[in-house]
């Protein structure tokens, strides 16, 4: 048995030592294009509207598509200034 495991180790060791593969989709852009090419695909997540990336893809093998992770715009995390001051609380 031990020379079993001894035997896997480096196969063990080099698997988990492989690269995770990034995520397909960037969450801070609203559209996604897809390039098709000989030997797979990949995905350009840059596009504030469908009609900008269509126009990018004229032409190539490529799809546009509304991004399913889109976390829309940021949301500011100080309130904005009234131009008032607050009053003491009595």
């Amino acid at each position: 048995m031990r020379s079993l495991i001894l035997a896997l180790l480096p196969t063990l060791l080099a698997l988990a030592a492989a690269p995770a593969s990034a995520q397909k989709y960037d969450s801070t852009s609203r559209v996604c294009k897809t390039n098709y090419r000989w030997g797979g695909e990949d995905t350009d997540c840059g596009y504030t509207s469908i009609a900008q990336c269509q126009a990018s893809a004229s032409g190539l093998a490529a799809i546009c598509i509304n991004n399913p992770y889109y976390a829309g715009p940021p949301i500011d995390r100080q309130p904005r200034a009234s131009g008032r001051r607050p009053r003491p609380a009595y």
